[in-house]
């Protein structure tokens, strides 16, 4: 057993690095170069297009194998800005990171998590984080929260000699505990791989774009053979040329590019998040960040300013030692809350000793502590100490309604404790607090009312309190704040007052989270803020957590946001990126998964008519870079301020399914005209390309937007490209097209034209339904 006095000495903490016994476990929110590279490389999509990008060098010009080079290109480019957003992620997170106190020699330091070594001394405050296991060495009244790892709710109260599990968090008191074991071999490794995913941010996005290429894949297999078959065996095309049309019908159908780019616009919100001292600890979170409909917030540490003073105590008792028993009773608290640090601030330490004390918690709110000589004194919230037929609360609840805090100093008549609470106590004095208003809280509130973001506070503080910094603060509703003891226990009765409530007093850490359940119960997308241990449990439960920079280690750990210079004014510009990334990546999925639709409908209809596939893969390579892969790339990077509408998957089908099917039926109708005309299969070909273009490029047109003189530049250089592929003779001869005064041309640019009115006027028809999904 180490000595808890003297901790490990540095010869003995030497001899365990060099032993290799030092707390090194895997990092779920980090990922190696290797591995991103795998992650990016070895997919389903890469697997299948690589396997016939091969099989195409071997049978087809290397124009044909162009669709080879772009996921090459993709996939370098997902790598690099993955890599880069790890990066940033990975020197951000060291400013969040919750640094543990070990004692060596006999000296207190911070070290981090990765620097405790075995039998390592490790000192244990109110809202630490457990990081490694454990055997209580010493307690002052020290209280685990073990419901991450148990899902008991009640804290446990530790003695010594009991096991400590990393993933718990302190509630109250203070400690102290030796690591017995780290690394892979503590709990803490299996908090890493699980309990630190096992809040895995919903995301619709995510689950929307899985979902149709799930849907996409069954296709492939039956659309591959159907096409192949007809091409070799009905329409008698040599087979090389049979290879070569079926590969350009499967590889068109696979929206690789669409996971890649929502990867990459991501990546990029979370370095631009990074810039304005965000760090986001799970990518989906940023998308979230969009859906949010009601924001949680706490008073304290949120809407008021770190630090708190004393601004009066008034005497109840003009006969009691009011100022030394304050001194004391702040000085006894081994790890004071903001509270008792203004108290211990305003009043010098007088020197009684303290015998034993029950900390400050959540929960309880109040703290007491016994000293010699002087007897037992209690300071805590006035209606948990007090009857609430007691007149003292009457005036204690009126000095709160001005937003102060207001707290009872009282003399005990017996010996508190946790288990059996104060007893009988003799009011003395209100201590009143002062908090102030943050300078942007009301900017901040009035924001997220704007965009139609239900706000509502829930603080553990006195209700009038609350009310008062949240009237400040333009909360609506706050004129009238509720008393959380007074809430219904199950979760439908709560729903119903949080219906028509907004501002909680009052409330437990239990409270927190069963609210943030029954908001869910009326599906609200909630996101949750906080800074204390009280947080903890609620950010867990919240569609998005979202913990102060400055606040415990425990609430750090379970959050996906961590705002690290403390400044809630930021979550405008938090939600603006979120929004900016789900409103783009729709409008990219639009035209994405309308290239999928035509691609299907044209291999299907190939495959029943029998004739010679209307593209060669290099047609289609380059349509999809002018009107998907390019314009798709800045699109997704672009400003947007849409709100989030649910149903993104609904919409998208809307929108891409008749726009594909469209595509398809101009492009079809270009090249059996133009071999009815007479025309060559090659001057057919490209005026199956150029209809395609046309019809492809309004799609793209009608996708972004409203249209900006930005995205108009973008659209109109696509077609200048387009352009010179037809009309610079390398690349007419390259691409294989060429548009001469023919016939197939008026037929080419006819249907192109003809496809794009109806994608005009079939989007004013889906416009209707996707605005009422």
């Amino acid at each position: 057993m180490t000595d808890p006095v003297l901790g490990l000495t540095s010869a003995e903490v030497s001899e365990r690095i060099a032993a290799g016994q030092v707390n090194v476990a895997p990092e779920a929110s980090s990922r190696s170069l290797g591995s991103i590279i795998r992650a990016n490389t070895f997919t389903w999509f890469n697997g299948l297009i690589g396997t016939m990008w091969v099989i195409m060098l071997l049978v087809a010009p290397i124009q044909d194998s162009l669709f080879g080079f772009v996921i090459v290109a993709n996939t370098a480019i997902g790598v690099i800005q993955e890599y880069r957003a790890s990066r940033t992620l990975a020197k951000l997170a060291v400013l969040g990171e919750a640094k543990p106190v070990v004692r060596r020699d006999g000296i207190d330091i911070e070290v981090s998590a990765v620097d405790i070594v075995l039998d390592d001394v490790i000192m244990l405050s109110t809202g630490d984080q457990l990081v490694v296991d454990g055997v209580v060495l010493s307690i002052d009244g020290l209280e685990i929260d073990e419901s991450l790892l148990t899902g008991e709710a009640d804290p446990v109260d530790k003695v010594v000699g009991d096991e400590a599990m990393s993933g718990s968090f302190v509630v109250a008191g203070s400690g102290a505990y030796q690591a017995t074991r780290i690394g892979k071999d503590s709990f803490a490794a299996g908090l890493t791989e699980q309990a630190k995913q096992f809040h895995l941010t919903n995301s619709e996005l995510r689950d929307s774009i899985n979902r149709f290429i799930r849907l996409l894949s069954y296709m492939l297999l039956p659309v591959g053979l159907l096409l192949f078959v007809s091409q070799v065996f009905r329409a008698q095309i040599p087979f090389n040329d049979a290879i070569r049309g079926t590969i350009a019908g499967i590889v068109t159908m696979v929206p690789e590019g669409l996971v890649l780019l929502t990867s990459i616009a991501m990546a990029i919100a979370v370095i631009r998040l990074a810039a304005k001292k965000v760090l986001v600890q799970d990518m989906p979170a940023v998308e979230v960040l969009a859906r949010v409909d009601t924001i949680c917030v706490d008073k304290t540490g949120t809407l008021t300013e770190p630090g708190m003073r004393v601004r009066e105590v008034i005497a109840l008792d003009t006969s009691a030692p009011i100022d030394s028993a304050l001194s004391s009773i702040a000085a006894a608290e081994a790890n004071p809350n903001p509270t008792l640090q203004a108290i211990a601030q305003q009043y010098p330490i007088v020197g009684w000793s303290c015998m034993s004390n029950v900390p400050f918690s959540s929960a309880r709110k109040w703290s007491s502590a016994t000293f010699a000589d002087h007897g037992a004194w209690v300071i805590g919230a006035p209606e948990m100490l007090l009857p609430d037929t007691d007149p003292l609360r009457a005036r204690a609840d009126a000095i709160a309604a001005d937003g102060a805090r207001v707290l009872l100093l009282a003399r005990a008549q017996g010996e508190p404790s946790a288990e059996s609470g104060p007893g009988s106590i003799i009011p003395a004095a209100l201590v009143v607090i002062d908090q102030r208003l943050r300078a942007d809280a009301a900017e901040t509130v009035a924001y997220f009312l704007a965009q139609g973001v239900h706000v509502n506070v829930i603080s553990g503080d006195n209700a009038a309190t609350v009310g008062a910094i949240a009237r400040e603060a333009g909360v609506p509703g706050a004129d009238h704040p509720y008393d959380a003891r007074e809430l219904p226990a199950d979760i439908e009765g709560m729903a119903q007052v949080m219906q028509t409530q907004s501002v909680f007093g009052r409330v437990t850490p239990l409270q927190k989270q069963a609210m943030v359940d029954a908001l869910h119960s009326r599906g609200s997308t909630v996101a949750m803020t906080g800074d204390g241990v009280n947080d903890v449990l609620a950010l867990k439960n919240a569609d998005l957590g979202i913990a102060m920079g400055s606040g415990s280690g425990a609430t750090r750990a379970v959050a996906q946001l961590v705002l690290l210079e403390d400044r809630w004014s930021v979550m405008p510009s938090v939600v603006a990126e979120g929004r900016r990334v789900l409103g783009n990546i729709e409008r990219v999925s639009d035209v994405f998964l309308t290239k999928s639709f035509y691609a299907m409908i044209i291999s299907i209809m190939v495959g029943i008519f029998a004739v010679e596939f209307p593209f060669l893969p290099r047609h289609l390579s380059l349509i999809g870079a002018l009107t998907i892969g390019i314009p798709g790339f800045f699109l997704a990077l672009m400003p947007n301020t849409e709100r989030f509408r649910p149903g993104f998957f609904r919409r998208v089908v809307l929108f891409s399914a008749p726009a594909g099917a469209i595509a398809a039926a101009a492009s079809l109708l270009s090249y059996t005209w133009a071999i009815r005309v007479g025309e060559p299969v090659g001057s057919a070909q490209t005026a199956a390309t150029v209809t395609l273009f046309i019809v492809t490029t309004a799609v793209l047109l009608q996708s972004a937007r409203p249209l900006n003189w930005i995205r108009l530049g973008i659209v109109a250089l696509m077609i200048v490209l387009f352009l010179g592929a037809l009309f610079i003779p390398w690349f007419s001869h390259f691409f294989a097209l060429t548009l001469a005064p023919e016939k197939y041309t008026v037929v080419a640019i006819s249907c192109g034209l003809a496809g794009a009115v109806l994608v005009w006027f079939a989007v004013i028809i889906t416009d209707r339904w996707r605005k009422a999904s």
